[in-house]
């Protein structure tokens, strides 16, 4: 297994480098990349399974640098400084990060389940719904990976999120769901900001599509599609403030 480490900062390459040796991975490292020309030469050259990619470079992103590639063969696990647009969009994408300073054990845990993942299908509409969640301009979309499939979905298209112990069941228009191995909280930290409210410790619904408040059986949210989502006490105050305020 080969990674490339692209990086404008030869001390974050060469700690990367001497990190995942330690590890005992059995992985090749070539911490040869400092922008985004010699990245994308660095690629070609040595063609990674692997590639750690520094977001900000003199040259441009290490997004500018995917575009560039038409087909990813490979796993990408991106490093950064704390910029919360950026590893939002990562989020959404269902793609994978490391923050500087560079912590040894959560690249441990970046590279092991990259590792796992580096047989399966690679989808290009990952990076297409990371490059449109790069700019501020347009929706955000979200990826959804199940075992059998990558689902990229607008958020516009999801009505509710009901967790089911460490899975959490989407329920889009059109009457499809799509379960995913990820908690309800994992998705109520990302869709915080995107008009959705957890009203329930197992459900997270989108403002857009209630229909109505039910006062019978202790209260309960009407979706648009029918469906009736309890609310807990604590939320029903946040709830009606919500709803007045749009």
């Amino acid at each position: 297994m080969k990674a490339v480490i692209i990086d404008d900062e030869k001390r974050t390459r060469e700690l990367i480098a001497k990190l995942l040796e330690s590890f005992n991975f059995g992985i090749e490292t070539f911490p040869i990349g400092e922008n985004v020309t010699s990245g994308m030469e660095a690629i070609k050259k040595v063609k990674p399974d692997l590639v750690f990619l520094d977001i900000q470079m003199p040259d441009g992103t290490g997004f500018d640098l995917l575009k560039m590639i038409p087909k990813k063969d490979f796993e990408v696990i991106f490093i950064t400084a704390h910029e919360e647009f950026a590893i939002k969009a990562i989020k959404f994408s269902a793609l994978d990060y490391i923050l500087k300073p560079i912590d040894p054990e959560e690249l441990r845990k970046s590279v092991q389940k990259a590792i796992e993942s580096i047989d399966d299908k690679r989808e290009e509409s990952q990076f297409e719904a990371l490059h449109q969640n790069m700019q501020p301009s347009q929706k955000r979309r979200l990826v959804l990976k199940t075992q059998e499939s990558v689902h990229v979905v607008d958020l516009d298209n999801i009505i509710r999120c009901e967790a089911d112990r460490n899975y959490t069941s989407f329920y889009l228009v059109d009457n499809k769901k799509i379960l995913v191995s990820k908690t309800l909280k994992d998705y109520e930290t990302l869709l915080t900001g995107h008009n959705f409210l957890r009203v329930q410790q197992s459900h997270l619904i989108n403002l857009d599509f209630v229909d109505r408040y039910d006062k019978a059986h202790g209260g309960s949210v009407v979706m648009k599609d029918g469906s009736e989502v309890p609310i807990s006490p604590a939320k029903r105050e946040i709830f009606f403030k919500i709803l007045d305020n749009l």
